[in-house]
């Protein structure tokens, strides 16, 4: 049975190797891509095929090899790399990561996505290209190279029973060295036995030396063998210029031996070279479940700050005292521990914006459309959880951008837009969030039909004064669905509401800008971890609660003439020659203010996507500072306005306040209640 590690390790590299597959294939697709680009996708393909044999992954194996044969017609200029081509070079990359998701969840290949594209990628080889590669040793052993530039490495390796019992064929090995560079080739075959009754096939009798020229170091000849490491003694070094070297590749019979000890497990070699050593040292796997349990650690570490600095205040130390002085730079490491900790698991948006480009096409090409998706901010960094969680949300988001959002192009044509749609996916970060933006340049956001949908299945009142932008958060009502038919995109009233509870649930929020004929915005904002962030701590009625300081635009101590009333109870706050709606939390939650009186109490000046701005009254601020995130709900399930709960440095618990909830009921129709007074005043004048 093989081992699960060194599979868990398979498909890790495998994960690189389709990020590289699915870059260098993007670039050919915009015209960016050169020969080195080209080379590099196929050694992704060929790696993976190789290291898949080793696995007996046959599905892996039989499609890569038809890939990397159309692949290597193209580098050998045999194949124009026209539109058509490249469309079905792109699909048989997703097809490929497909093939290795389901070999990783054990899971057979859905030969009805499969065979398709394999159809389609060998309609563009002769029958001569279907068996190419057997001969491919042939061609190398005849093959004439000049060494002009950059050095030379010899490559020494003697596969063991098990490279050739698992799949692998060293002229496949050979043949990716000659694409680094000009080769030489020679085959030591002194130990094979000269009586053919003495020939034992589970023996390796070979000994293979290859020496490849125009390398400015070993990284990449090493990458060749990274997944036959365990299967064959690998030796690599630099040669001098002062070297003989054979004029032609050739198989001499007999080549002087090179001792098997001076043969080092591949696994074991080291890079010969100072920075190739460097590089290679620059990546650390680490087990999830260490990085999770460290976390906590610093979470608990962040804890007990808090509880030192509550002490120190108990104790009504002098403020001259040097243990302030501590406290502060303990509180500085605490928090560059966190930063650190936190930096270990965050990755960066790039796979999952792959993702969304495999997803993009297929959309386009269910509706018919021509759309190009443009990628921005890739290596931005976010929390893993974050990244898992984000896949779905931005799924149903592309999908609705390219179905409802962009026109067909002869729609587009009228207007006098290009064909060919833009859609860009952005990542930023921004104040200690993460910004991710889904812009098209679509038709935008038919309101005045948004509303009458949202009327006619009853989820506003016909004659109800809305926003536009409190109109386009209809399309987050659950069950709201503007397209006319049930497609395999859309038109079943599931997925925005999605998008919105998955994006809640991260701690973010959501936002909609749209023009109409000019497209459609949608920006999501979300913590760039979810187990620490910064918050205010404050008074509401005899109870401590945390605030997130990113939904805080200002806090405000008002004065009497800051303050006005609609309706009996209903208070607004005056600023900057607006109004307001005021949300009395204490009232919200059901317990007793410290005063009646807002003149007495903090206003926080709050942001959501509900109410663009709306006044949360509290009784006091008690602090700023750093709270660790704990879950409720897997105990209390979910509670409206509450998204957490923290520990303080006193022992007790405190509620995070989801301000988005908090502001979605009463805020809302105070802000429309505003609206339609001011509408009166307008008609009256």
């Amino acid at each position: 049975m093989m081992d699960s590690a060194i599979l868990d390790a398979f498909f890790e590299e495998c994960e690189d190797l389709l990020v590289a597959l699915s870059d260098g294939l993007a670039d050919m697709r915009e015209g960016l891509a050169d020969d080195e680009t080209l080379n590099a996708v196929f050694r992704s393909v060929h790696s993976i095929k190789g290291a898949a044999g080793a696995f007996s992954l046959e599905d892996v194996v039989g499609f890569a090899h038809i890939f990397e044969t159309v692949l290597d017609d193209v580098r050998s200029k045999k194949l124009a790399t026209d539109e058509a081509l490249l469309r079905v070079l792109q699909r048989a990359g997703d097809i490929l990561a497909d093939l290795v998701d389901a070999a990783r969840d054990d899971l057979p290949a859905d030969r009805d996505q499969v065979d398709p594209v394999l159809r389609e990628l060998e309609s563009f080889l002769s029958t001569d290209d279907l068996v190419k590669e057997e001969f491919v040793f042939e061609a190398l052993t005849l093959s004439f190279d000049t060494r002009d530039s950059g050095s030379e490495f010899e490559v020494s390796f003697h596969p063991s029973a098990e490279f050739y019992a698992a799949g692998n064929d060293p002229a496949l090995f050979i043949s990716a060295l000659h694409d680094l560079g000009p080769c030489t080739v020679q085959v030591e075959t002194v130990k094979l036995p000269t009586d053919l009754a003495d020939f034992d096939w589970t023996k390796g009798y070979l000994t293979w030396h290859v020496v490849v020229a125009d390398q400015k170091n070993d990284l990449a000849i090493r990458e060749i063998f990274e997944f036959a490491d365990d299967l064959c003694a690998l030796k690599v070094h630099e040669t001098t210029k002062d070297d003989p070297q054979p004029d032609v590749m050739s198989l001499p019979e007999e080549v002087e031996t090179v001792p098997e000890p001076d043969l080092e497990p591949a696994q074991a070699a080291r890079p010969s070279t100072q920075k190739a050593s460097k590089k290679s040292a620059s990546t650390l796997r680490v087990d999830p479940e260490r990085v999770d349990r460290l976390i906590n650690a610093v979470g608990e570490l962040i804890i007990n700050q808090s509880v030192i600095s509550q002490r120190i205040e108990e104790a009504s130390l002098p403020n001259s005292s040097e243990l302030y002085g501590d406290l502060d730079n303990y509180k500085l490491l605490a928090r560059e521990i966190q930063e650190g900790v936190m930096a270990i698991r965050a990755q960066p948006v790039k796979p999952l914006f792959q993702r969304m480009l495999r997803i993009a096409r297929e959309a386009a090409d269910a509706t018919g459309k021509d759309v190009n998706l443009v990628t921005e901010g890739e290596a931005t960094e976010v929390d893993k959880i974050v990244v898992e969680r984000l896949a779905d949300p931005l799924t149903h988001m592309i999908r609705n951008a390219i179905d409802h959002g962009i026109e067909k192009p002869e729609e587009r044509a009228k207007t006098d837009k290009p064909a060919t749609g833009t859609l860009r996916l952005t990542a930023s970060q921004r104040s200690g969030s993460i910004v991710i933006e889904i812009i098209d340049d679509g038709q935008g956001l038919n309101r005045e039909r948004i509303k009458e949908i949202a009327v006619s299945k009853g989820l506003i009142s016909a004659d109800a004064q809305l926003s536009a932008q409190e109109i386009d958060h209809l399309l987050f009502a659950p069950g709201f669905s503007t397209a006319t038919e049930v497609t395999n995109l859309s038109g079943r009233g599931v997925g925005m509401d999605v998008v919105k509870t998955a994006i809640t649930a991260l701690g973010g929020r959501i936002a909609i800008n749209s023009i109409a004929g000019q497209g459609t915005t949608f920006s999501i904002t979300l913590p760039l971890t979810l187990a620490v962030m910064d918050g205010m701590i404050i008074h509401v009625g005899g109870q401590t609660m945390v605030v997130p300081i990113t939904s805080i635009l200002e806090t405000i101590r008002p004065a009497s003439t800051d303050l006005a009333q609609i309706g009996l109870d209903n208070q607004l706050l005056r600023i900057r020659g607006d109004y307001v709606p005021i949300i009395d939390l204490a009232e919200r939650f059901g317990v007793t203010p410290q005063s009646a009186s807002l003149t007495d109490r903090v206003l926080l000046l709050i942001q959501t996507e509900s109410v663009s701005q709306c006044a949360i009254a509290v009784d006091d601020i008690v602090d700023q500072r750093q709270v660790v995130v704990k879950s409720m709900q897997g105990t209390y399930g979910q509670i409206t306005g509450i998204s957490g709960a923290t520990i303080l440095g006193d022992g007790k618990i405190a509620l995070i306040i989801d301000p988005d909830a908090i502001a979605a009921g009463q805020g809302n129709a105070l802000s429309a209640h505003i609206r339609a007074q001011k509408e009166d005043a307008y008609a009256t004048t």
